[in-house]
């Protein structure tokens, strides 16, 4: 088991921190300890650990859920001194193996939530980071305001010292930082969407403002937001891919991480509270992020998600294995070609179809063993961040909307959880009410079409377009995804 003892015993192919792990504390809080987490915000961590003067800046990782696998996590990450390994390969086939230490302690926040609120009301923390999913920061897609209905919301704002939601503990730690006499932290989202730190500020500031508009306003000048995109494939690690991770590196790590060689993080320079020098270990800083954010977005993350859809209707379990197959693969380039690349504009010093290119070969990675109901899940909230300016760009122009309708249609399919052999998917819909998951399992082609997934949208479907995609519907139904696929 990975441990500090062992760090000078572990094989010499894989790389341990230059930086003395031990002498590291906390000064970042992050929410939602994955694998994205963990290969992302983690790495550039671990890099900047071993500048001069930067051992104030390690990560506390906080968990909001109980039980079960979770309960699993934390116990691990503790049994190994926060310790974990990351394997990078490259589409070529080349690895390598690092020992992580940035990780220096992992808090449950159901069991010890006073922990956590001392925490994030510690003059040491100057930066709380989250990983909660495109759909985790509770926004109406309608009205862009922060939804105070969700029960468990209410529950924080009837019992805001006592919190169970990442709004409620962020804010009551505010809260208690702005009483002590304290500034304000950095909100960093890693999650994504467009405009993260935008829509993170919505979040958090009407949280506040529906539990106290001073506060809500104190938040407003002392807590800043920074918009940022993020991006490297990280894919799921099940049990035997653990084994095999482990027999790779000749570690026995209880949480062995995997991801691609690339790497990106492109964010604004709005921290309240400092910060690690990130630039000097990779990150770019630029006033432009929103055009780096939409590149990714409506091409690598769009992309994906057409895949995921088409490889689960198939009952295909990898995205190299979908994108192996001629006809699905002219059919993302056509998108990325036709739809999306014609409406986009490029990122400053960015070739969008040597970008393309890019994409293409990190989803052939079949090293990745990227697994599609990872992407697939919580499809609707994906559908809305990934889709919504490419579908609004097509059907408000003269351009043909053939291949937007029938993506649309395809994740309606999706939705319906039956693959094209009949056969049950478990899909995850967190934030579909049960009467909308019954319309979503339903039949009624034309029904469907009213669920959230399309709000983004609504505006723009005509009666002749709504038809389209259920005749779509019909024909995937009928033929299956590639003999429906129009190309």
């Amino acid at each position: 088991m990975l441990t500090y003892k062992g760090l000078k015993t572990l094989p010499a192919a894989v790389a341990v921190p230059s930086y003395e792990v031990k002498n590291v504390t906390s000064g970042i809080v992050h929410f939602g300890v994955g694998n994205f987490f963990r290969a992302h915000l983690g790495y550039y961590v671990d890099r900047a650990l071993a500048l001069p003067g930067h051992e104030g800046w390690g990560i506390t990782g906080v968990g909001l859920r109980s039980g079960g696998r979770s309960d699993s996590k934390a116990q691990d990450f503790l049994a190994q001194d926060g310790l974990y390994s990351l394997t990078e390969i490259a589409a070529s086939g080349e690895a390598n193996i690092r020992v992580m230490g940035c990780l220096r302690d992992y808090l449950q926040a159901p069991s010890e939530p006073e922990k956590v609120l001392a925490l994030l009301a510690d003059k040491a923390t100057k930066i709380v980071s989250m990983t909660i999913t495109e759909g985790g920061y509770n926004i109406d897609e309608t009205t862009g305001e922060f939804r105070t209905s969700l029960p468990a919301v209410q529950e924080d704002l009837a019992n805001p010292q006592q919190p169970q939601t990442i709004f409620g503990f962020v804010v009551e730690g505010l809260r208690r930082r702005r009483d002590a006499g304290l500034g304000g932290f950095t909100v960093m989202s890693c999650d994504n969407l467009r405009h993260n730190g935008d829509v993170s500020r919505k979040a958090f500031v009407g949280y506040a403002r529906a539990l106290d508009a001073s506060l809500a306003e104190w938040i407003e000048q002392n807590v800043t937001f920074p918009n940022a995109m993020v991006d490297r494939i990280t894919p799921s690690v099940s049990d035997e891919a653990k084994v095999q991770l482990n027999k790779r590196s000749g570690l026995d790590d209880l949480q062995p991480l995997l991801s691609e060689d690339f790497i990106q993080w492109v964010m604004e320079d709005k921290f309240a509270a400092g910060r690690p020098a990130f630039e000097k270990v990779g990150v770019q800083f630029s006033d432009q992020v929103s055009a780096y954010e939409h590149a990714k977005i409506r091409m690598l993350n769009a992309s994906h998600l057409i895949l995921s859809a088409a490889g689960m209707l198939q009952g295909i379990a990898l995205v190299d294995q979908v994108l192996a197959q001629p006809k699905l693969h002219k059919f993302v380039e056509a998108v990325m070609d036709q739809d999306v690349i014609p409406t986009l504009k490029a990122p400053p010093g960015v070739d969008l179809q040597e970008y393309k290119r890019t994409l293409l070969t990190r989803f052939s990675n079949a090293a990745m063993a990227d697994q599609v109901a990872r992407i697939a899940a919580d499809a609707t909230s994906k559908a809305q961040v990934f889709w919504t300016e490419t579908v609004r760009s097509i059907l408000q122009s003269d351009r043909d909307p053939t291949r937007i309708l029938y993506c649309l249609a395809l994740v309606l399919e999706l939705l319906r959880g039956k693959s094209e052999q009949g056969e049950a998917m478990g899909l995850e819909e967190p934030f579909l009410t049960p009467e909308q998951l019954k319309v979503a399992h339903g039949d009624d082609f034309k029904a469907s079409i009213a669920l959230p997934a399309f709000d983004s949208w609504r505006d723009l479907l005509t009666p002749e377009r709504e038809a389209e995609i259920v005749r779509y519907r019909e024909l995937i139904r009928k033929e299956g995804v590639l003999a429906s696929l129009p190309v």
